[in-house]
């Protein structure tokens, strides 16, 4: 055997797993700190739920939200669903289905459409005047009453009183709509 050989060889091994050694301690460096890392971003995460505009002050808690809150979202929602026309309901039906519970989503967009179809082939207008606005935190759902103004080719047909349910649920941090229904108008 040639001793001068395999002590070289020796040596290069030695030499290779130290390499190999400081290898693997650099990457358990970086695991342990991208752990610290994460270990800091976790608990730290917030969702900032807000209506589109901001009217009043109100609270939100992990399954509820204030009557404010209500009461704002309600009206935008109202908004989006009443206050249409032909040029108009499109762009609102796209925005209104970003609110809507997943579960009710095929059900509304269906309805919304025909509704698209409806007021473009008679060429009809809505708007909606709210007059009372009546949240309820417990059942997390707000009663908006007002006059549902309608005209078809510029003319008034209609000018009535009307009231709608607007029903809300949470789904993981988000609000999202669950119901939005009319319901007999019994006035204040």
């Amino acid at each position: 055997m040639d001793f001068e050989r395999l002590n070289t060889d020796r040596k290069e091994l030695l030499r290779r797993n130290r390499g190999l050694g400081l290898a693997v301690g650099a990457l358990a460096a970086g695991q342990i700190l991208a752990l610290v890392a994460l270990l800091n971003v976790l608990g730290s995460e917030r969702t900032v739920i807000v209506p589109p505009t901001i009217d009043k002050s109100f609270w939100v808690t992990r399954d509820k939200a204030s009557g404010a809150y209500l009461e704002q979202m309600g009206s935008f929602i109202a908004w989006l669903v009443l206050d249409v026309s032909p040029g108009t309901i499109d762009w609102k039906k796209d925005i209104l289905l970003t609110y809507v519970d997943p579960a009710q989503h095929g059900a509304l967009k269906a309805r919304q459409e025909v509704e698209a179809e409806r007021l473009k082939r008679i060429n009809a207008a809505t708007a909606f005047a709210p007059e009372q606005l009546v949240p309820s935190e417990d059942g997390q759902n707000v009663v908006i009453r007002g006059r549902l103004r309608t005209l078809v080719n510029g003319f008034e047909t209609s000018n009535d009183p009307k009231a709608y349910l607007v029903e809300f649920g949470y789904a993981g941090t988000r609000m999202h709509l669950r119901t939005f229904k009319e319901v007999p108008y019994a006035g204040r």
